[in-house]
C-alpha cells in the first residue's frame, strides 16, 4: 500500500518577514524574519524532503525525476506547483509575475498563475489587488510618476477571504496578514515598487519596472470566481477555483470527511485544527491512520484513490490542472 509522503518544511527569510510561523505553526524557525515556509516545493530554490516511509529522507525533485509512477506518470519537466504559507510581519512590495511564455523566454522558468487562502488577518488588513490604469501608455505613466494611490487597487480580506491571482497581475500582501499560496513552481517576481525600503545592508532593493509593465495585464482583468461547496453532514469540500494550472478545494472536517480523488496526485495543507488522516487499502483490509497537526504538509500519490479525514481541521488541498 503505498503511503502519503509527509514533507519538512523549507524556511526562506525575507526582510518582511517574522515569527508568527512559530506563534501559530509550531516550527523551529532558524530566525526572526522568516516570511515563507515553502511547504510543498521542487522548486531548486528550495526542495521539500520526504519524512517518513519508504522514501524517507528523498528530495521531491528526485521523486519526480525517477519515480514518476508516485504521480500517475504524470508529464513535465518539472513538478508543476508550489505551496507556500507566508507570514506578512510588514507590507510586500508590489509585484506582478509573468506567464509561461515571458517567463520561459526571458528567466528560463514558468510564469506564475497563484491564489491565495487567507488564514489570518489583522483587523484593518488589506492586499493590493488590480491597477486602475486603462491603458498600458497610462500604466507607464502612473509608474514612472510614483502616482502609486491612484494606480493600486487596495482590498480589505477577513480570514477565510480566497483570491486568484493569475499572471499579469499586480498585487502585495499587506501587513498583518498570513496566507497559503498555491503557485506554479516559479520564483519570478518583478517588483514594481518597494516603499523606498532599504534591506540590512542599506541597499534598495532592486526593482523590474519594464519587465513589469510588459507583462501586467491592462486594464486590470475583472476575475470572478464560481465557489461551490458538498457537505457532508457538518463537514464540507469547497472548490474554490479549477484551472489549466491548478485546482484548489478547502477540506472542511467536522467530524469526518471522506474523499475521492480527482487526479493523479493530491496536495494538501493542514491550516488549522488536529485530526487523522486514514488510509484503507481494500485489497488487503488494512487500514492506516496518520496524525495531522497545524502546519502539515503532505502529497497523496496515485495509488491512494480515496481516504477519510477525522477530527476538527481545515486543510487547503490542491491538484495539478488539466
Amino acid at each position: 500500500m503505498q503511503q502519503p509522503l509527509f514533507l519538512e518544511p523549507v524556511f526562506q527569510e525575507k526582510i518582511w518577514g517574522g515569527n508568527r510561523l512559530e506563534t501559530v505553526f509550531n516550527f523551529d524557525l532558524p530566525s526572526d524574519k522568516i516570511g515563507e515556509d515553502w511547504a510543498i516545493s521542487a522548486h531548486p530554490h528550495g526542495v521539500s524532503t520526504v519524512i517518513n516511509g519508504e522514501y524517507k529522507g528523498k528530495k521531491l525533485d528526485e521523486l519526480w525525476a525517477n519515480h514518476r509512477e508516485l504521480f500517475g506518470q504524470a508529464t513535465g519537466d518539472v513538478f508543476p506547483l508550489l505551496i507556500k504559507i507566508l507570514d506578512a510581519e510588514d507590507d510586500l512590495s508590489v509585484q506582478v509575475h509573468p506567464d509561461d511564455a515571458y517567463g520561459l523566454a526571458h528567466e528560463g522558468e514558468l510564469g506564475k498563475t497563484e491564489c491565495w487562502y487567507i488564514i489570518d488577518a489583522e483587523p484593518g488588513a488589506t492586499i493590493i489587488y488590480g491597477h486602475h490604469a486603462k491603458t498600458k501608455e497610462e500604466l507607464e505613466q502612473m509608474i514612472h510618476e510614483g502616482r502609486w494611490e491612484d494606480l493600486l487597487t487596495k482590498v480589505p480580506v477577513k480570514k477565510g477571504d480566497f483570491f486568484y491571482v493569475p499572471s499579469g497581475t499586480i498585487h502585495a500582501i499587506g501587513k498583518g496578514i498570513m496566507i497559503l499560496e498555491t503557485q506554479q513552481s516559479s520564483d519570478t517576481t518583478y517588483r514594481v515598487y518597494d516603499y523606498d525600503r532599504k534591506d540590512d545592508n542599506g541597499q534598495a532593493r532592486e526593482l523590474h519596472i519594464q519587465q513589469s509593465i510588459d507583462v501586467t495585464t491592462v486594464p486590470a482583468a475583472d476575475i470572478q470566481l464560481s465557489i461551490q461547496q458538498q457537505n457532508q453532514g457538518q463537514s464540507s469540500i469547497i472548490t474554490y477555483l479549477k484551472t489549466p494550472f491548478f485546482n484548489v478545494y478547502e477540506w472542511q472536517v467536522k467530524g469526518l470527511l471522506s474523499v475521492k480523488k480527482n487526479a493523479p496526485y493530491t496536495l494538501a495543507t493542514v491550516v488549522d485544527g488536529v485530526g487523522k488522516l486514514i488510509i484503507e487499502d481494500s485489497d488487503i483490509m488494512k487500514t492506516t491512520s496518520y496524525e495531522l497537526n497545524k502546519g502539515t504538509s503532505f502529497i497523496l500519490p496515485s495509488e491512494i484513490q480515496k481516504w477519510r479525514l477525522e477530527g476538527d481541521l481545515t486543510i487547503i488541498a490542491s491538484e495539478p490542472g488539466n
